[in-house]
């Protein structure tokens, strides 16, 4: 599934070409997605201009002269800027046209994506309106994390994929994240200390950070705006690492679920 630093890659590379374009028209080739498109977009978006696109977690924001486009990848979905007349590929959905000529693609083989519509203002939309702090932003703090983890008992690594909790740490972030911090993905948030959690939120960031510069990360079939595969893969250090050696002490990497999602740690260096 894309994640974070995949999501935000794909933002800044359709933003620098699609920003102040104006839309021709839009065809859907799947209307089927996680929810159907809605038939208004083919109506509604014709002769608009894109003014701003945005993330908020997972979710792109095409901010158009009269309300919002709303994506979401879901498991497999991607984007890309292409001249219209590029030949398609297998699951190639929809085209959102361009009086230049270009096409914003969106290809989905599982279609748990979405796109969707709205005039309403979108930070209050169903669903953004209860998702956490953005985790490179000011707010998402050890002390915040800490606060929100009094007398709970949920694992750590569930606690900070919450998205109502801070958005965006996806499964393999996390995995990371607590490595470096050197928790263990059980342990109960109620036990973790304000020294860690400042801990963990700087580490949060970091690993962001470096996946974002990297591209993000392409496990299976995860490309860019422009068809590029990202890099981040090649600094993972325990996400997919079963059964190889701790970088930093040697011991066996160790696997398992915690809820319902593969967990990789080193049972010496994560306490």
């Amino acid at each position: 599934m894309p994640e974070l630093p995949e999501v935000e890659t794909i933002k800044r590379g359709i933003a620098s070409s699609l920003e102040g374009q104006t839309i021709k028209s839009v065809l859907v080739r799947k209307k089927q997605l996680r929810w159907p498109i809605p038939d208004i977009l083919t109506t509604i978006l014709p002769k608009q201009s894109i003014i701003s696109i945005h993330r908020r977690g997972k979710y792109l924001l095409c901010e158009c002269t009269k309300g919002h486009i709303l994506i979401h990848l879901g498991m497999s979905g991607n984007l890309q800027v292409l001249p219209y007349e590029t030949e398609l590929k297998k699951h190639d959905h929809v085209d959102i046209i361009f009086t230049n000529g270009m096409c914003l693609r969106y290809n989905d083989p599982r279609r748990f994506g979405c796109i969707l519509w709205t005039e309403a203002p979108i930070l209050e939309h169903k669903l953004l309106a209860k998702l956490g702090p953005e985790p490179l932003e000011k707010e998402f703090t050890g002390k915040y994390l800490y606060d929100r983890a009094k007398n709970r008992r949920v694992a750590v690594k569930n606690f900070i994929m919450n998205s109502n909790i801070v958005v965006g740490v996806g499964n393999i972030y996390a995995n990371e994240a607590l490595f470096f911090a050197r928790i263990h993905p059980e342990r109960a948030v109620g036990k973790i200390s304000l020294v860690e959690y400042k801990r963990l939120t700087k580490i949060i960031k970091q690993v962001l950070q470096v996946a974002i510069k990297m591209g993000g990360t392409t496990l299976r079939d995860f490309t860019d705006s422009s068809g590029k595969p990202g890099y981040f893969k090649q600094e993972l250090q325990v996400y997919g690492k079963t059964g190889e050696i701790c970088s930093q002490c040697g011991t066996i990497i160790h696997t398992k679920k915690i809820g319902q999602r593969a967990t990789y740690y080193c049972p010496i260096c994560q306490r």
